[in-house]
């Protein structure tokens, strides 16, 4: 059973930066393919970034090139920087987990992750 715990919400004003982290505990880290959602209030659950065993990484379109996904191995962690945040970044994010056979295999499905954590709140607003 793999256990995710999320950190690093906050309040930031439009334009402003945070660092997202993700620890895991229970697996094995290096055998799961990770993921960052958000939904915000009435929306769906939508894929912000995915990460591969080995590191390739996919983004939502809004993201791209304001957000960035990495993972540390050696500490079972998973970090979303998000820089230029927008007010419509707001919303809980959540990081999730699946096992992967291939090491390059990036998982953007929503159905297809396991494991989630509990969500941690960020809002943008001046």
């Amino acid at each position: 059973q793999v256990h995710l715990v999320e950190s690093g919400g906050g309040v930031v004003q439009p334009g402003g930066s945070l660092r997202l982290s993700c620890v895991a505990s229970g697996g094995t880290f290096r055998s799961y393919a990770m993921g960052w959602f958000r939904q915000a209030p009435g929306t769906e659950r939508e894929l912000v970034a995915a990460i591969s065993r080995s590191g390739d990484t996919r983004y939502a379109d809004s993201v791209k090139g304001r957000f960035t996904i990495s993972r540390d191995n050696a500490k079972n962690t998973v970090y979303l920087q998000m820089n230029s945040l927008k007010p419509e970044d707001t919303a809980v994010y959540y990081c999730a987990s699946t096992r992967t056979l291939d090491v390059r295999t990036v998982v953007t499905g929503t159905p297809l992750y396991g494991y989630w954590g509990q969500g941690t709140q960020v809002t943008v607003s001046s």
